[in-house]
């Protein structure tokens, strides 16, 4: 095992401790320059999705407002409650502000990544799409660079249908336990076999799942904090003064001053938004939308939701509170927010907190689930694949939650999430020619008067591209 150990620390060593932060920035705003600010250009129409019909223009397809809500579900998670106390805790208030800076240069780069998705998704036999960058790879960069596809769909299962998953499970049953008593097992129990019926249930039943949950938990979430922060009303310019100041080191909070806030910051970030790291465009390519930028903008939405909303709304709980003191050791992560949220609204509220944390870790778990069975449909058409896969996310989740140590067997995790976001930003950035290309032709026909762009493959005769997934897309509502 301790081969196995270093093994794998190497590579995280090579992807998180070195290359992998340096290339998110840098790509991003690379990105955020080629694209002339694409996220702000079209940040208004990112809200059109949430008001439209919600219909796909294939009965068998998926609508653009399902796959943001499954996307938002899988980026938020405990990463939004406890993450964020442990970079404030680490950071200092102005860990706060360097995350809504990732979250704005992510915002371009996942609406690059999910464009490139969709237009090279796949048209499946029962009439969904499949996508991702496994498939961007093939079909963009050619049948030669298989290779590297295949990497990236085994680090992908690894690392979140299997390790994240673990993690998931191993959150929620500590918070429950901690904060209500009830054993890690019968929550172990109860993750299981709810997650057992979704998954199992196909793309459709996640979907129709995240429909409900995702703005039930999301909203349930930022009223809560709306509350603290209207309660504490008066404390807020303080705060943002004191998150500004500790970002650019005129205030200093904790040891390390500006670069602490800068490295938690990004850090936190990154790991919150997923912008970047190929994951969301695997939910991406199964919307039915007009065009692959519209669905590109409503996945860039996704990352506005979850770092500037519920990341904010963590943030403001803790810094509006007295259980937070820079620079102090020993409350951190869940339980600072916990207890955060307990001394501005009573201990009532840890309890619904852990609800909406269960609703959170859930989320995540079947998103992280589908990332999963779309990375295997690219390795193997075996038919008694799928079902070994359903089963193996089932029981990962139990032992996560059960075995407080668990998580520690699931050490490849964060490693192979770096190199598959490694593989992802390389295949990002040589296709990138091709993401101006699609969205030229969007801005093309915006200024050209037509409201909602509708994409021609017969535009782009020179790429790998499945004409018949773009058959009837006049009748889709994404866009």
């Amino acid at each position: 095992m301790s081969i196995f150990h270093n093994i794998f620390g190497l590579i995280g060593d090579l992807t998180w401790g070195f290359a992998l932060i340096p290339m998110l920035v840098v790509f991003g705003v690379f990105i955020t320059l080629m694209t002339r600010f694409v996220q702000l250009e079209y940040f208004t129409r990112m809200f059109r999705v949430l008001s439209g019909k919600n219909k796909p223009g294939d009965p068998n397809a998926i609508s653009a407002r399902e796959a943001l809500l499954l996307s938002v579900g899988g980026r938020v998670g405990g990463g939004n409650i406890a993450g964020v106390a442990v970079a404030i805790s680490l950071g200092g208030p102005g860990a706060v502000f360097w995350m809504w800076a990732i979250a704005l240069l992510g915002m371009a780069t996942s609406l690059v990544e999910c464009s490139l998705a969709q237009l090279y998704k796949q048209r499946q036999p029962d009439g969904m799409f499949r996508g991702g960058p496994a498939r961007t790879i093939i079909h963009g960069l050619g049948r030669e660079y298989r290779w590297l596809a295949l990497v990236y769909a085994v680090c992908l299962i690894a690392s979140f249908a299997f390790g994240f998953n673990a993690f998931q499970g191993n959150t929620v049953a500590g918070a429950v336990q901690d904060s209500m008593g009830i054993d890690r097992v019968w929550t172990g129990l109860l993750l299981a076999g709810i997650s057992g019926f979704i998954v199992f249930g196909g793309i459709h039943r996640i979907t129709k799942v995240a429909d409900v949950v995702v703005p039930i938990m999301a909203v349930a979430y930022i009223a809560m904090a709306l509350v603290v922060i209207l309660l504490n009303i008066g404390e807020v310019p303080g705060v943002i003064v004191s998150i500004v100041a500790n970002a650019f080191g005129i205030e200093e909070a904790v040891s390390g001053g500006m670069g602490a806030a800068l490295a938690q910051g990004l850090q936190r970030g990154l790991f919150s938004n997923e912008a970047g790291l190929g994951s969301a465009p695997n939910v991406a390519a199964t919307a039915d939308v007009r065009h692959p930028i519209s669905q590109g903008i409503t996945q860039s939405f996704s990352v506005f939701i979850d770092t500037i909303f519920i990341c904010s709304c963590t943030a403001f709980v803790v810094l509006l509170g007295d259980i937070y003191v820079p620079g102090a050791e020993g409350v951190d992560g869940i339980a600072l927010t916990q207890q955060s949220l307990a001394s501005h609204l009573g201990a009532w509220s840890q309890y619904l907190l852990s609800f909406m944390l269960l609703l959170f870790a859930f989320s995540s778990i079947i998103y992280n689930y589908y990332l999963g069975e779309n990375a295997l449909s690219f390795i193997t058409k075996a038919r008694n694949s799928l079902p070994i896969l359903r089963v193996g996310v089932i029981l990962v989740v139990l032992l996560g939650a059960i075995a407080p140590g668990a998580t520690a067997v699931f050490f490849f995790s964060d490693p192979l999430m770096g190199l598959l976001a490694v593989v992802n930003l390389v295949a990002l950035m040589m296709l990138m020619p091709i993401a101006l290309r699609l969205l030229g032709d969007f801005r093309k026909q915006l200024n050209s008067g037509v409201e909602r762009p509708v994409f021609d493959p017969e535009a782009f005769p020179d790429l790998d591209i499945d004409r018949a997934a773009w058959s009837g897309v006049r009748d889709a509502d994404g866009g």
